[in-house]
């Protein structure tokens, strides 16, 4: 405990139960060396400490008498002979806490001052001690306890805490299989595994099957061994520069280094190494595991409340808590420490905003590099902001990743053909028509008129309806038809009954396993009938729930809308016209699946998907094509509206289909790939040679016969099979590469309603260009964070991933009826209580926040 009569405590406050540590009440300074210490920065006293900038005139005033009055403690005997001889220059730490050797509440901390011909003559074991427990011994002394079980599967004398969780392979511990997932990791050691578990992108694929605490661990023990190295640097160099007497003791430290190169000579090179990171005390290293170590849980919840007033304070959406910028910069300004002052609103528009945009720059250079060889695809991504006006995104797509090139306000000229194909034509120039495979836009009449004429106006690539937007009007459709509106009615009334009411939400998750029955997505259509496939797949659930006690004995089950419910949870026709509409529309959300693969080129799979969704669809009723005749013409209609050459010739040459027994060239096919031969290659020699080379593909001769190329036909994405695979047929291979590189569907965007709002807005020249910096840098760094990364040996899968991120997207009437409410006379305080609220996730202006209503 700190000693009560002590003046300096009525000011600071003790640091993690240690009295050597104190922070100050005013400006929140965390000193090393006690209380003597701590009231020299509060009397300002110059020379040994800074001075303390928001205490009161009074209370400086204080300390100054209270040090100058003060009787000073007299060291005994045997301290003043330790200390004779020694280098007495103050070391300093980083993180905004200082130390001082000449404190006397320093001395009584024990602190060792080592003179310099002492520190000669200590071994090197010494050294690698005294490092390894300044830098490292916070991190790893509780890992070796779990060690001694697994001696036979680590190297001896192994104390790095990833060795808990991998294995060495064969006694090589340059190969080591992660315990977790069981993938062998080759070369790197411990360190490339430590990343594996960590999720570290950029080295080695992420494990899968980690436990999320491991990897939790496994950050922060990478965290902190890259804040220990930046600090050992950090301090060096201040040290250097700008301690005092830096001159006279960076001599001495220089001459020490030579007298221990002499005596080291010959030494191996391990031991040189740990001479060299061995430094006198006068340049003592910081300790980051020691400012860990003061972290309390109540400093903990002081920081999360800040950052959480910063958000709500500041109106920004929470998920921007999901974003990968978000723990790397809580990280660099842990790095700087204490005091760290954050950036000004002129630096965020000036000079800051300006080097972001030079970065991103660069960025899209090198994904321009990429065009001339794979192609790439225009993206027309068409919004309202909340003024109305109509905003054009322009984003560039290729496999090596997606960029942001444009916004443009086209409020004015969208419904004018003439000025909307300027528009695109300045795209075009700006990208270069050689290197467009795809323009994709929606199928607005005037966006598809001017896609047309400025195919027909190139003749260098093929324009077509955006994948994502033709599911969406098929579902639309359907929901158009009397049969499907009346079923997902009494559906949402089951869902709006549920959700408004927090007593019945938990009934609701008791009997669900804790699953939510909404399935939000990225359009109103789609969610309708996500959701409705939930509603189907609890059908059991709600039944038990409606049938049992503790909802008979309840007062909602005596009211009208109550029982309303019911009968629709027990009618037998509602579920059967469930399964009917299910039968038809979950083959179109699977085609969704592939078209919104992420960052993975879709080109090659979507035409068979759609010819798959077909099948399944007859299959389900059981081939009788008259039962299913109106879905089908609702579709199809749909689908003719959507079709481009390029699927077709996509499909022809994507291995997996091609070579798949089932498969056959249909006249559609054949026309697509050769409107696609005419179109994408102008020279006539190159046509020829396309056409002539096909048959070696067609019948698998050559390197297209290869072992390997037989095994990577499913396991390798197709662009990537042709450009191994089809060397001697250089024309075919380009061809093909080009066109199995692009995308059919625009994924899903960030959309910042900040951005789209003010950057259209502004009247001020100025402005609007430091607008326009911030509207590329926003994208693009959204973008740059989803680049594709390589899978390593699990090659490609075209597996079916999750639809939606429901972060930005409103659940709508599933949820929102509180007209029905009121009839009923239910009070729409309790019948929208807190509880229901942050289940479902619905903010003040419509958005979803939880991504637990993804799961199924």
């Amino acid at each position: 405990m700190p000693r009560p009569p002590d003046i300096g405590w009525q000011y600071g406050t003790m640091i993690g139960g240690h009295r050597h540590h104190v922070k100050c009440n005013y400006c929140h300074r965390i000193m090393i060396g006690g209380i003597t210490r701590f009231k020299k920065h509060l009397a300002s006293k110059r020379g040994e400490i800074k001075g303390c900038e928001a205490v009161p005139k009074e209370v400086r005033e204080i300390m100054a008498h209270h040090l100058a009055t003060r009787k000073p403690r007299r060291p005994n005997k045997r301290r003043r002979k330790t200390a004779e001889g020694t280098l007495a220059a103050p070391a300093s730490t980083n993180l905004g806490m200082e130390s001082d050797a000449s404190d006397p509440d320093m001395i009584d901390a024990g602190q060792e001052v080592l003179t310099f011909n002492e520190a000669e003559v200590h071994s090197q074991r010494t050294a690698e001690q005294q490092f390894e427990v300044g830098t490292r011994g916070f991190l790893d002394a509780f890992a070796s306890i779990q060690y001694k079980d697994e001696q036979d599967f680590m190297p001896p004398r192994a104390t790095d805490i990833g060795w808990v969780h991998g294995v060495m392979v064969n006694g090589d511990r340059q190969k080591i299989e992660c315990k977790y997932c069981h993938k062998v990791i080759l070369g790197g050691g411990i360190s490339r595994l430590k990343q594996h578990l960590a999720g570290e992108r950029g080295n080695i694929a992420p494990c899968d099957q980690v436990p999320e605490d491991v990897k939790t661990q496994m950050q922060q023990h990478l965290g902190f061994k890259g804040l220990e190295n930046c600090s050992i640097q950090q301090t060096i160099e201040e040290y250097n520069g700008d301690a005092p007497n830096a001159t006279s003791t960076s001599s001495m430290a220089a001459s020490y280094k030579r007298r221990e190169k002499d005596v080291n000579e010959g030494n191996s090179n391990k031991r040189k190494k740990a001479d060299m990171l061995y430094i006198p005390q006068g340049l003592a290293l910081p300790k980051p595991t020691m400012h860990l170590s003061f972290v309390s849980q109540e400093n903990t919840d002081q920081a999360d409340t800040a950052v959480a007033k910063f958000m709500y304070e500041a109106g920004i959406p929470l998920t921007a808590a999901n974003s990968l910028y978000f723990q790397r910069m809580a990280d660099a300004i842990a790095a700087v420490g204490p005091g760290y002052k954050m950036p000004s609103y002129h630096s965020l528009k000036g000079k800051l905003l300006s080097r972001c945009t030079t970065e991103l720059g660069e960025f899209s250079k090198e994904l321009r590099k990429s065009w001339e060889v794979t192609g790439c695809t225009v993206m027309v991504d068409r919004l309202k902001d909340t003024a109305g006006r109509s905003i054009i995104n322009f984003f560039v797509y290729c496999p090596k990743g997606t960029m942001f090139l444009r916004s443009v306000d086209v409020s004015h000229i969208e419904t004018n053909l003439d000025d909307l194909v300027d528009l695109f034509e300045s795209i075009i120039q700006d990208v270069g028509s050689r290197n467009i495979v795809h323009f994709l836009s929606d199928s607005a009449p005037w966006y598809k008129a001017a896609g047309k004429v400025l195919m027909d106006k190139y003749r260098t690539f093929f324009w077509s309806v955006c994948v994502n937007h033709c599911i969406e009007l098929m579902l639309k459709g359907l929901c158009e038809m009397d049969e499907v509106n009346g079923t997902l009615t009494k559906a949402k009334k089951i869902s709006q009954f549920l959700y408004n009411d927090a007593w019945l939400l938990d009934l609701l998750k008791r009997n669900t396993e804790g699953k939510d029955i909404i399935r939000p997505a990225m359009a109103q259509s789609v969610m309708d009938f996500l959701t409705l496939q939930n509603i189907f797949s609890f059908r059991g659930s709600l039944q038990q729930m409606f049938a049992s006690n503790t909802w008979e004995e309840s007062v909602l089950s005596k009211q009208k809308l109550g029982m309303d419910v019911k009968d629709i949870v027990f009618d037998l026709q509602f579920w059967h016209s469930c399964g009917k509409i299910i039968k038809v529309s979950e083959p179109l959300t699977r085609v969704l699946c592939i078209a919104d693969s992420g960052e993975k080129p879709s080109m090659g799979f979507v035409f068979d998907a759609f010819e798959k969704a077909k099948r399944d669809i007859l299959l389900a009723f059981d081939n009788q094509e008259s039962d299913c005749l109106r879905y089908l013409e609702v579709i199809n209609h749909v689908r003719d509206e959507f079709h481009s050459p390029l699927h077709a010739a996509a499909c022809y040459l994507n291995p997996s289909i091609f070579y798949n027994s089932k498969f056959s060239i249909t006249n559609v096919i054949q026309k697509g790939l050769l409107d696609c031969i005419e179109t994408l290659e102008p020279d006539l020699t190159a046509q020829d040679n396309i056409t002539k080379h096909k048959s070696f593909y067609e019948d698998a001769l050559g390197d297209f016969s290869r072992p390997m190329a037989l095994r990577g036909r499913e396991t390798l994405h197709p662009a990537t099979w042709w450009s191994m695979y089809a060397s001697d047929y250089p024309e075919l291979q380009r061809f093909a590469v080009r066109i199995l590189s692009q995308m059919c569907s625009m994924t899903a965007f960030k959309r910042s309603t900040y951005i789209n709002d003010t950057v259209h807005s502004s009247k001020n020249r100025i402005e609007a260009a430091m607008l326009n910096d911030l509207t590329f840098v926003h994208y693009n760094l959204h973008l740059q964070q989803r680049q594709p990364v390589a899978t390593e040996s699990k090659g490609f899968k075209n597996e079916e991933h999750d639809l939606i991120s429901p972060d930005n997207y409103n659940a709508g009437d599933w949820i929102d009826d509180p007209g029905m409410l009121e009839m009923e006379g239910i009070d729409l305080l309790d019948a929208t209580p807190i509880a229901a609220i942050d289940k479902v996730g619905n903010t003040s202006d419509g958005n979803l926040v939880n991504n637990d209503l993804i799961t199924n």
